[in-house]
């Protein structure tokens, strides 16, 4: 188990690295490839400095405050300036990685129960401040009030730094698991939107293991090669599943109908099941 004072703290200048490679998950770089093997190898420190880099990453990113009040500000109907709307980008983007951290590191592989569910409801309110969808976003600020009460946060805080982390071994079997789940799924011609967020999410979790490695080893250009050329999946996906989620809000196609994964999209995935080893660690 993790425990609070167990923590590695890391420099600024680490904390910057990783804010970079996040922010770049959604920037396709077409010159950048995968290894021609790809190494799964890595250390139980690794494990544990990775699972640090998030907490710290999300803890001193803001303020349960300031949170608080953007949503306050978007439910009384004033809007967000420009600065307002990275902010939010920013929170709901630290939630996301430690909730990647949570799944990918821990024994069991899930998030936090109250952890999980801030962020999801994070997710839905952006998405109907986005589409104005005005009962949405009253509905998603109620529960984000709710958890986001002094006893929830203070909970939270603490059950994120108390987790079992799996070993080596484990560890390796679930991300060879993930890629397997990932090339079931895109043996299908087409995806209905739950499916295509389901491989969005398995892309998530592996670009998340290699933003932070790359972040505590930056003399590490495999994890930074791996890095850019997931997010460029990740980028790619999002901009099709936010279109997506748009036309369901609208009522222009369900999000159960069944469509054909972008070319570019594909190719990329199956370069990436191509070249994981998934029979062996």
């Amino acid at each position: 188990m993790i425990k609070g004072k167990e923590c590695r703290k890391f420099s600024p200048e680490t904390m910057q690295l990783l804010f970079t490679a996040i922010d770049e998950d959604d920037v396709v770089d077409e010159s950048v490839s995968l290894p021609v093997v790809i190494n799964l190898q890595c250390s139980q420190e690794d494990i544990k400095n990775n699972y640090a880099l998030c907490i710290q990453h999300w803890e001193e990113g803001f303020t349960r405050r300031m949170l608080l009040g953007l949503i306050l500000k978007v439910s009384g109907g004033a809007g967000l300036n420009e600065e307002e709307r990275r902010q939010l980008k920013n929170i709901r983007s630290r939630y996301k990685h430690l909730r990647f951290a949570q799944r990918l590191y821990s024994k069991n592989h899930r998030s936090m129960f109250f952890f999980s569910k801030i962020t999801m409801f994070l997710g839905r309110f952006q998405d109907a401040f986005r589409n104005d969808k005005t009962e949405e976003i009253t509905f998603y600020s109620r529960l984000l009030r709710i958890y986001l009460t002094p006893p929830f946060w203070l909970w939270v805080k603490y059950s994120v730094r108390h987790v079992s982390l799996d070993s080596v071994s484990a560890f390796i079997h679930y991300r060879q698991q993930q890629i397997l789940k990932l090339k079931a799924l895109i043996a299908s011609p087409q995806l209905t939107g739950k499916e295509f967020h389901t491989v969005r999410k398995i892309i998530s979790q592996q670009v998340s293991y290699y933003d932070t490695l790359r972040a505590i080893k930056p003399a590490d250009n495999e994890a930074r090669e791996i890095s850019r050329f997931l997010a460029a999946i990740n980028g790619l996906m999002g901009d099709r599943h936010d279109e997506m989620v748009a036309d369901s809000l609208s009522g222009r196609k369900s999000y159960k109908e069944k469509v054909s994964m972008d070319l570019d999209i594909r190719q990329r995935l199956e370069l990436l099941v191509e070249r994981y080893p998934v029979g062996q660690h």
